[in-house]
């Protein structure tokens, strides 16, 4: 294979960071934060879309799930522990490796791939849940990004993308003021230019197959330190497409 989506300069970003996955308080504080409110929507759309009973201890019991750009693990973890079948796959050696560790001493079982999403389509592999979280700003070749993410969703199954909006207000509240004011995020965590607008991700998404079912912003909300579902997609913000069954 001669494409590729791993922008290398990103990958090692992540890479020095990797010890501090797990850490709360480090440089990961803000997907600390922001895991809850994906985990539920997450949760919300499994549990509807696959007619599951969200009142039982692990409600995606037997679905399969790939966590594409999944570094330390944040939302495979949670995942297995509701019953899926997790794999979660990242071009960083290191975050996998530490990704692994902390699973294996949290006894959850989680399987691991240090691979990228072109690759791993060529294995043939495919997955009831597709998540796309985060990762699209950090790689190249986004149209074969985006592509092979849709071609390891199984007929029937979903896709959520999740990132951030390529607008002023994006600009100054994700990088001026989560990397440079409030010191959040490492400075140069983002590169503005690589944000996509909702269209252009929808745009990817139809254009390879998959059609769109929701879609949510999601913004902060400093009283409560804590992130929300919300009507304005200008800054985060959060697609979900299916792809069709078979007849």
């Amino acid at each position: 294979m001669t494409e590729t989506t791993i922008n290398e300069a990103e990958v090692a970003k992540f890479t020095a960071m990797a010890e501090e996955w797990w850490d709360p308080t480090g440089k990961f504080k803000p997907l600390h934060k922001f895991s809850p409110v994906r985990l539920g929507y997450i949760r919300e759309h499994a549990l509807r879309h696959f007619a599951r009973d969200g009142a039982t201890m692990r409600p995606l019991e037997g679905l399969r799930i790939v966590d594409v750009g999944c570094g330390g693990g944040l939302l495979c973890e949670p995942l297995s522990r509701l019953g899926a079948s997790v794999t979660g796959i990242d071009a960083s050696e290191r975050n996998i490796k530490i990704a692994a560790r902390h699973a294996e001493l949290s006894g959850v079982d989680v399987s691991y791939q240090a691979t990228t999403s072109e690759a791993l389509v060529a294995t043939g592999a495919q997955f009831d849940i597709v998540l796309n979280m985060e990762v699209v700003e950090h790689v190249d070749n986004v149209p074969l990004y985006m592509k092979s993410c849709a071609d390891l969703v199984a007929p029937g199954g979903l896709m959520l993308t999740a990132t951030l909006n390529r607008t002023a207000r994006a600009f100054a509240l994700a990088i001026v003021g989560a990397e440079y004011v409030l010191g959040w995020l490492p400075k140069g965590t983002h590169d503005w230019h690589k944000f996509l607008t909702p269209d252009e991700i929808r745009t990817l998404l139809s254009r390879n197959g998959l059609d769109i079912t929701a879609e949510t912003g999601v913004v902060y909300h400093p009283l409560a330190d804590d992130w929300r579902k919300s009507r304005d997609m200008a800054i985060n913000y959060m697609i979900l497409a299916q792809k069709p069954a078979l007849d």
